[in-house]
């Protein structure tokens, strides 16, 4: 592979959207299924260019040489070391521009979905195709900074467009879905700390084992009611069952006011159900509208009495890329 590909004229551009989890969401850690969707609406481009000197970043969170960027950002920084190195590019001579719409803490998979973006970009700048495993392997790199031990579920979602069943150490699988599904998402506009309220429910588990096991395998049952759901286009019992699955999460403690709030006023005003999505204490609610007209009334009432933002979405069957 040659590494004479760098001229002061080229640019290259990666993106990726971003990813929800839809139900499964704690459970998912003490190996019950969960499910994932993407989530279109935001995500990340990351242009590369030609810049003689030291490899420099220029994004909202850091702007500056690769080699002087903060702790935090040590994921993507080792991301690139070894994506450039995977391609045999040289290590130096390239500007790293990331814009990014996903809002950070909120349970998108924000870290998941820059990676995947300067993967891409770095890989295109290359003038080089990519397989979806040289994809996800790279992009795991940066998860493992993130997140410790990463499941790679926020990696695979970003990378596909379709809903995604994960367990633990079984084979990812995808959902099929028989109709269209209209979603709103709305961010409570307080940032969640995934890894605490992790721990949280793990420290629960140790304390009152039956009773704590018990409902994380209620969760997972609903997750396997919800997958049914979907593949069955039966959006009411969907509905149901995204109920259900907060009230256990409240019963968990990983709900708090500022959620209960939206996801009881979605409800009042005609949602089929609605939850929190992701580690829960700040982040998004989702809630399952009626149709697209109700979406948008919904997204709009959403905003009207407190979140930060809303996005109406709708998930439907696309082929896998």
């Amino acid at each position: 592979m040659s590494i004479q590909k760098a001229t002061t004229e080229q640019t290259a551009i990666g993106i990726a959207h971003s990813k929800l989890i839809l139900i499964g969401e704690h459970a998912v850690v003490h190996g019950q299924p969960a499910i994932a969707i993407p989530f279109p609406l935001v995500g990340v481009e990351s242009v590369v260019e030609y810049v003689p000197g030291s490899i420099k970043i220029d994004s909202s969170f850091y702007h500056g040489p690769l080699e002087s960027a903060p702790e935090s950002l040590s994921g993507i920084v080792n991301c690139i070391k070894e994506t450039l190195n995977h391609l045999q590019l040289p290590y130096q001579d390239l500007l790293i521009n990331i814009n990014s719409s996903i809002p950070h803490g909120k349970g998108l998979g924000s870290s998941a979905s820059v990676a995947i973006s300067v993967i891409k970009s770095l890989f295109a700048y290359s003038n080089e195709e990519y397989t979806e495993d040289e994809l996800l392997e790279l992009a795991n790199i940066s998860e493992t900074y993130a997140h410790g031990a990463p499941s790679g579920i926020d990696t695979l979602t970003i990378t596909t467009e379709s809903p995604v069943w994960y367990e633990k150490e079984h084979p990812i699988d995808f959902i099929d879905l028989s109709d269209e599904f209209h979603f709103v998402v709305a961010d409570s506009g307080r940032i969640g700390d995934t890894r605490l309220s992790v721990e949280s429910v793990g420290n629960l588990l140790k304390s009152a084992p039956k009773r704590i096991q018990a409902k994380l395998d209620r969760i997972g049952q609903l997750t396997h009611h919800a997958k049914d759901a979907l593949e069955k286009a039966s959006k009411n019992f969907l509905g149901h069952m995204l109920n259900e699955a907060q009230k256990e999460l409240e019963s968990l403690g990983v709900s708090d006011a500022g959620l209960n709030r939206l996801i009881y006023f979605a409800r009042q005003e005609g949602a089929l159900g609605a939850k929190l999505t992701g580690g829960g204490n700040g982040g998004c609610i989702i809630a399952l509208a009626q149709n697209e007209v109700h979406s948008r009334q919904l997204a709009e009432k959403l905003k009207k009495v407190g979140a930060q933002a809303v996005w109406p979405f709708v998930l439907k069957q696309k082929t896998r890329y």
